[in-house]
């Protein structure tokens, strides 16, 4: 597989989290753990499937416990908090705090041996917690207590991602067809959770169906195996520049789906994010 291919099948993931709000949205009222168990529980079968077919599944055996239980963590915890965090607080407002993740793993990224910690990268920090202050307080018109729990799991989410995607560089490779376990472990671990503590709801019309499976598939499935071929075969560094367009695609996708009102608080927070983002990415081309 050549370097351009590989980057442009990794670009493919950032399209498909533009629409993880939308599907997440239409899955109501499917409580978080439950929502955990049915997608992932999908996504990773078709992705045993997969690595059926291409003669993958040898590979497996060889790649440590230790990666799996990191791998697991992770993807459970990232959507955990993000479906939670999504029924709590509107769903623009919080997917776009959730998506701090691209900025905070250029930030943390430069605390790595090997790496430094630019202007750059601080300047862009401020202009994205910028942003999601500003979504927070509603541009100055009150500050909304009855959303603060969402916004502090969606908070908690980028944090969760950015550490996991950062800290991945220190576990280990494995395979692609490891992240079916990584989705079916997850799905596994959310279903006890949810017995124990959710109340079993479903979606009563095949739309709320629908979106289920549209997660499944896509940003909760093929996403993550499009994304480890890129990030391991392809151009990193313009990938994770593109994951700077993800809360613009997401924002934009609410709102011309009408889940989201489009505004100039939403507006400028949305370019705070990514412009702050897009200058720590700056920082470290130089």
């Amino acid at each position: 597989m050549t370097r351009h291919r590989a980057t442009t099948i990794g670009f493919v993931a950032v399209l498909l989290w533009a629409l993880l709000a939308l599907f997440t949205v239409g899955s109501a009222p499917t409580p978080p753990f439950l929502l955990n168990t049915l997608c992932f529980a999908l996504g990773g079968t078709l992705g045993l499937i997969w690595a059926a077919r291409t003669g993958a599944l040898r590979g497996l055996r060889q790649v440590p416990l230790r990666v799996y239980v990191f791998g697991t963590l992770g993807l459970f915890g990232y959507h955990a908090l993000y479906f939670s965090a999504l029924r709590l607080a509107p769903a623009a407002q919080a997917g776009l705090i959730a998506y701090l993740w691209p900025l905070l793993i250029v930030v943390f990224s430069g605390l790595l041996p090997g790496e430094q910690l630019r202007r750059g990268h601080i300047i862009g920090a401020v202009m994205g917690f910028a942003g999601a202050a500003l979504i927070i307080t509603g541009g100055g018109a009150g500050f909304e207590g009855q959303y603060l729990a969402g916004y502090g799991l969606a908070l908690l989410c980028a944090l969760t991602w950015s550490g996991y995607s950062v800290l991945s560089r220190r576990v280990g490779d494995a395979p692609t067809a490891s992240v079916a376990v990584f989705c079916l472990a997850t799905a596994a671990l959310s279903l006890p959770l949810h017995l124990m503590f959710e109340e079993t709801v479903l979606p009563t019309t095949p739309l709320g169906w629908a979106a289920i499976a549209g997660l499944g598939i896509g940003p909760v499935g093929l996403a993550f195996f499009v994304w480890d071929i890129g990030v391991k075969h392809g151009d990193i560094q313009l990938l994770g520049t593109s994951s700077y367009a993800a809360p613009l695609l997401s924002t934009l996708v609410l709102v011309i789906a009408g889940v989201a009102a489009p505004g100039m608080v939403l507006l400028w927070a949305a370019l705070l994010i990514t412009g702050g983002a897009l200058a720590a990415a700056r920082a470290s081309w130089s």
